[in-house]
């Protein structure tokens, strides 16, 4: 594995460790530096990896709380027709 693939790999399982918060916030910096268009080309495409990978984080803690807030509906809903 070069250089450069094992810093990708790291860089994935460090968005892995990440919170909803502290992804969505990095996330925001990530856009903010992009927006300013002053970075090189290969600058820009390390921040775009980088913010694929924070917005898919995102993404599965959203997913994850729907299906956790359905879940508890559904509980709820089965309880109430139980009574």
């Amino acid at each position: 594995m070069s250089t450069e693939e094992q810093s990708a790999a790291a860089e994935q399982s460090d968005v892995r460790s990440l919170t909803y918060e502290a992804a969505r916030d990095e996330l925001v910096r990530v856009v903010g530096e992009l927006e300013q268009g002053s970075a090189t080309l290969e600058r820009s495409l390390t921040l775009w990896e980088r913010g694929e990978a924070l917005a898919a984080r995102c993404e599965e803690w959203l997913v994850g709380a729907r299906a956790r807030l359905d879940a508890a509906r559904a509980a709820s809903e089965s309880g109430d027709a139980d009574r």
